[in-house]
């Protein structure tokens, strides 16, 4: 009951997943990246822990194809499972099994793929890696966004959503990005919101973290 995409920015090497779904607390489950490494949307009747395992096949140099044939040698019910996974190189993989639910597809473009399951259309996926693909020169968490977004335009799942989420790695050895909205009517239209109110307030979070020194909070009273 999801659709979501994995992306890297070619710019400037940062990676990321946005997810959406009908299904409450989707990001926590499905949405994966690591620092250097890549970034994994695992789905469909998901299992969490392949995600993780993903992301360790992925830093030890394994392509994204191996990974992906590894997860599924591993996992007792393959047949169930969507997999979507992207290095720090750009290099990808996806996997559907022959029992994803009702209506699934997948689609690979430049430095992303997406796929979906019980959707209204198997356009969704193309349309978002489409949608992906035509601001390079904008910055990675607005590209996935809007990647959701060109998602649901063209569909989107049979079920209406109720959250979403936005994964989104660089440097730093944890996300400088990540939010997520549930049990809400319109969760991408609320997930923008809050990407809108966090991302001028990034960089200083980020600098707190790493150099506490340099960072001088604004105290004034309001």
């Amino acid at each position: 009951m999801t659709f979501s995409l994995v992306g890297r920015c070619n710019r400037t090497g940062m990676l990321g997943v946005a997810v959406t779904s009908s299904s409450v607390c989707v990001a926590s489950r499905c949405a994966w990246a690591r620092s250097g490494v890549g970034a994994v949307a695992t789905q469909n009747l998901t299992d969490p822990a392949l995600g993780a395992l993903a992301l360790d096949l992925l830093e030890r140099g394994l392509a994204p194809s191996v990974v992906c044939e590894m997860l599924v040698r591993a996992d007792p019910y393959p047949e169930h499972r969507q997999h979507l996974l992207i290095d720090r190189h750009g290099e990808t993989a996806a996997y559907s099994g022959a029992k994803a639910l009702a209506v699934h597809a997948q689609a690979t473009g430049p430095f992303c793929v997406a796929a979906g399951n019980i959707l209204r259309s198997d356009c969704v996926p193309p349309a978002m890696v489409e949608r992906f693909a035509l601001h390079p020169e904008q910055d990675l968490d607005l590209r996935l966004i809007d990647a959701l977004v060109a998602g649901l335009e063209a569909g989107g799942e049979v079920r209406e959503l109720r959250s979403a989420g936005l994964l989104v790695v660089d440097t730093e050895h944890w996300p400088v990005i990540d939010l997520r909205v549930d049990e809400h009517a319109t969760p991408l239209a609320e997930l923008a919101r809050i990407g809108e109110i966090y991302r001028p307030l990034r960089a200083g979070c980020v600098l707190r973290a790493t150099r506490p020194h340099l960072h001088v909070p604004d105290i004034r009273p309001t």
